[in-house]
């Protein structure tokens, strides 16, 4: 039997510290136009995405991160992934919404939060572009947050945040709102982050409820040996990483780096090609 992923609580439900991203999927790289377009050439329907998401679900990684209320393509992918294994995997949402400080807007996200428990999601994590239209750095709070939050319980669903700003994390403890985890970017080169790594670091050591990182490997600016690894050696036993692949094959090169790290010991890797026989790259 294939080796399952360890696995931590949030909010009651039991969660894989590896959870599945979708940014190499859906075409979002981080990197280009071009880039994009080859991405979403390749995983063009709901089939494609089927040998990604099987790698993780062999190990037990049966939760999925991104905007999947808002991204029809990535329900689909999802429905279609649980049809073929037999097996449910959970949402974790990220839909933006409109927090604009008016009865219809309310109205509007009310209905971006009502789809989303729609379609099943256990988690609803508010996306960055419209939760960081909340923050006052003023008053070291995010009025009006408490409202989404309530709106997402009454839905059924475990309310959160997915920030790029750390002051989300900073200020969802201060103020005690009712947020059962975070996003929060976190890698070795500093990518997207908006102070020190180090800053950054401490404060999800000091987060009062679970994290779950993101862009672990700087959107490919550096190698999932060294992006996870950093990772995997500053988070807590409660804390969660989301890894994109954009293949099978790299799925579990993911998947056998994080094992090794956590696990302490070396992890079985293929050795890198070259166009020429080099015994010190293992060849």
């Amino acid at each position: 039997m294939i080796q399952q992923f360890p696995r931590t609580t949030v909010g009651g439900v039991s969660m894989p510290r590896l959870l599945i991203g979708t940014n190499w999927l859906l075409g979002w790289s981080h990197t280009g136009a071009a880039a994009d377009q080859g991405i979403r050439e390749k995983f063009s329907k709901p089939e494609d995405f089927y040998p990604v998401f099987r790698a993780y679900l062999d190990y037990g990684i049966n939760a999925v991160m991104g905007p999947v209320s808002t991204t029809p393509l990535c329900l689909d992918a999802i429905k279609y992934a649980e049809e073929k294994s037999g097996e449910k995997i959970i949402i974790i949402d990220t839909p933006g919404m409109n927090v604009d400080d008016s009865a219809e807007a309310r109205r509007s996200a009310e209905r971006t939060i009502k789809r989303s428990a729609e379609i099943g999601s256990t988690f609803c994590l508010i996306h960055h572009v419209s939760a960081e239209q909340l923050v006052n750095k003023n008053l070291a709070a995010m009025p009006r947050l408490p409202d989404y939050l309530s709106m997402i319980r009454d839905a059924g669903m475990l309310p959160g945040l997915s920030a790029h700003m750390p002051e989300l994390v900073t200020y969802s403890d201060a103020n005690g709102y009712d947020v059962e985890t975070y996003i929060q970017i976190f890698n070795c080169m500093g990518f997207l982050m908006q102070v020190e790594v180090e800053s950054v670091a401490r404060i999800i050591q000091n987060a009062k409820h679970p994290v779950m990182t993101i862009k672990p490997m700087a959107a490919g600016r550096t190698t999932p040996y060294i992006g996870l690894n950093f990772n995997w050696a500053v988070l807590r036993e409660q804390d969660m990483i989301t890894v994109g692949a954009g293949s099978e094959a790299e799925a579990r090169e993911d998947i056998e780096i994080s094992l090794a790290a956590l696990e302490r010991r070396a992890p079985k890797l293929g050795a890198r090609s070259s166009p020429m026989k080099q015994n010190i790259l293992g060849h």
